[in-house]
């Protein structure tokens, strides 16, 4: 199965799931079929990051997309805010979180040990600066939003911090299936555990960390199209996912509000 193709079927099962999420009265079985997306795409991204012929170029398109899902987040938002649409906001930015991985595959390679040392202090400094805001009654939630989802905070993008140690993972696991098998099973079971002793307190740092639905360890399930993956591109279409996250995401947002209001 080409990295196309692993992209594809990601793209069906998000689909599927966030049509679920934004859409009341669907069943719950479309959660879990979207929980095989996450892994697939970052899995996908850790491919594309190792097989790129400019590693600088995919980094920025990644930031710029990330960039980009915010000001749609931040432009619905405003609009929620000083309509009646309540509690409609839009908070999804997978793109975040896909940037952040690589980018920091990017300084573990070339051992910027600097820049890690940078980035990781500013993860403290902008958890105790949003923390600041928040308490001063700055931050309204379209701002909210919009801040953490350009932060670079590991903490407060879409999946936090255990999504963005699955993509670490899966570069370091250096394509070999069996290690990918073996870590990518046990990551999966922690995860079933994690949420299950921690995910019931949703608050402070655990709302961070395990903030999962209590089905998120289906993303085992993913596992046997990661193993099919024969090492091959396909036919590309590197841009669909570009496209396609942010409209779908905007279209069912949009008709949810038509349901809702």
């Amino acid at each position: 199965m080409t990295s196309t193709q692993l992209k594809i079927i990601a793209l069906i099962a998000m689909f599927i799931d966030h049509y679920g999420y934004f859409i009341p009265g669907t069943p719950e079985w479309m959660g879990w079929i979207g929980r095989i997306a996450a892994p697939v795409f970052i899995y996908c991204v850790v491919i594309g990051f190792k097989n790129t012929s400019n590693r600088t170029k995919y980094l920025v398109r990644l930031g710029v997309a990330a960039v980009g899902m915010s000001f749609l987040n931040l432009f619905i938002n405003l609009r929620v805010y000083y309509t009646d649409l309540n509690n409609l906001y839009l908070e999804l930015n997978f793109f975040s979180t896909l940037f952040l991985i690589t980018f920091l595959i990017m300084l573990l390679k070339n051992k910027k040990i600097k820049l890690l040392l940078l980035f990781f202090g500013w993860q403290f400094a902008s958890l105790f600066l949003f923390s600041l805001l928040e308490n001063a009654g700055l931050l309204v939630r379209p701002i909210a939003i919009f801040t953490t989802q350009i932060s670079g905070n590991l903490l407060v993008v879409e999946g936090g911090l255990l999504m963005i140690l699955l993509g670490l993972f899966f570069y370091f696991a250096n394509d070999n299936k069996w290690r990918v098998t073996v870590g990518y099973s046990f990551y999966c079971l922690a995860m079933f555990y994690s949420v299950r002793r921690w995910g019931w307190s949703l608050a402070g740092i655990n709302q961070e960390l395990f903030g999962f639905v209590n089905y998120q360890w289906m993303m085992i399930f993913a596992l046997p199209l990661l193993f099919l993956y024969n090492g091959k591109k396909g036919i590309g279409m590197k841009y669909l996912f570009y496209i396609f996250y942010p409209l779908h995401i905007a279209i069912l947002w949009y008709i949810s509000t038509l349901i809702l209001s």
